[in-house]
């Protein structure tokens, strides 16, 4: 079976980021999957980098380790209810 995680990036003066974070919790709750949280600080420059994250907030699905789908930018809770299905079926 395979596992999935998400990681949820986020800066810490983005509106959008503080808001969507409690969105991104519940939907991975529902569905059993795991969530990382991280910030975009002068200590996690080189994570960031490494992701090639350019935007926050930016949500990436990983399967079985390796990244599957990337969704940045602010989305409604539908949307991301309905991407993430999408995601975790293909």
């Amino acid at each position: 079976m395979s596992k999935f995680t998400l990681l949820e990036v986020s800066g810490e003066s983005c509106a959008n980021c503080y808001t969507l974070l409690p969105v991104v919790r519940k939907l991975a709750g529902e569905r059993g999957i795991g969530v990382e949280h991280l910030e975009v600080t002068p200590q996690n420059a080189a994570r960031v980098q490494a992701l090639a994250v350019d935007r926050v907030p930016t949500l990436i699905v990983f399967k079985d380790g390796a990244e599957v789908a990337r969704c940045t930018g602010f989305q409604p809770e539908e949307i991301l209810s309905l991407w993430l299905d999408a995601k975790l079926e293909a």
